[in-house]
């Protein structure tokens, strides 16, 4: 799965977001990773890591001390992750192979990271609200989740409309499995962001 989402916070002023879109309406994943204030030492798990767009920066944010879970339903799409890491000579990156959509799909323990990003995915998904449960279920007391998913009212590009997960579904279905609304995130003209909160 392709991680290419544009992600920006609402208050980034219009200079900023500029840069960080570079004119595209997408956001470059190693500037958006700031966003994420994740610090040296954290966990994170990457749901539908892709080719690791934004696996190796989240890498390189938490270094050596942290650790990465990269999670994905396609073989081939670690086994890209880990030709980038070895390139970047990254060593704090767990590959997994996970059908996130099964109880418990992730095949981490409980409560065991700081930091679950769902970018998306959940518009190929039958079972949205498994995998929210699971990013619940695996992230610590006070962990967030970031959730990224493509915007209905841009036709260009991407999905289908009609696979498409409205935004208001996204905040239920959060909400639903336990997670406190945080802020939006300015996605660019491409997609939506929201920031949850595991209490």
């Amino acid at each position: 799965m392709e991680n290419t989402t544009a992600i920006s916070q609402v208050s980034v002023n219009s200079a900023a977001a500029k840069e960080l879109t570079k004119n595209t309406g997408f956001l470059n994943p190693g500037i958006v990773v700031r966003e994420f204030d994740l610090k040296p030492g954290e966990a994170v798990a990457d749901f539908g890591a892709g080719a690791g767009h934004f696996t190796i920066p989240m890498a390189k944010a938490v270094g050596h001390t942290g650790k990465i879970y990269a999670l994905d339903l396609q073989k081939h799409a670690l086994n890209l992750i880990k030709s980038r890491a070895k390139i970047e000579h990254l060593l704090n990156i767990d590959y997994v192979w996970a059908d996130l959509e099964m109880s418990s799909g992730s095949k981490l323990k409980d409560a065991t990271v700081n930091f679950v990003i769902i970018s998306n995915i959940l518009f190929q998904a039958e079972k949205r609200f498994e995998i929210l449960k699971e990013a619940y279920r695996i992230l610590k007391s006070g962990g967030k989740m970031a959730v990224f998913e493509w915007d209905q009212s841009n036709f260009s590009g991407g999905p289908p409309v009609n696979l498409r997960v409205p935004p208001i579904q996204v905040k239920t279905l959060a909400q639903d499995a336990g997670f406190i609304f945080e802020k939006e995130f300015n996605a660019g003209s491409h997609h939506y962001g929201f920031l949850f909160k595991k209490p």
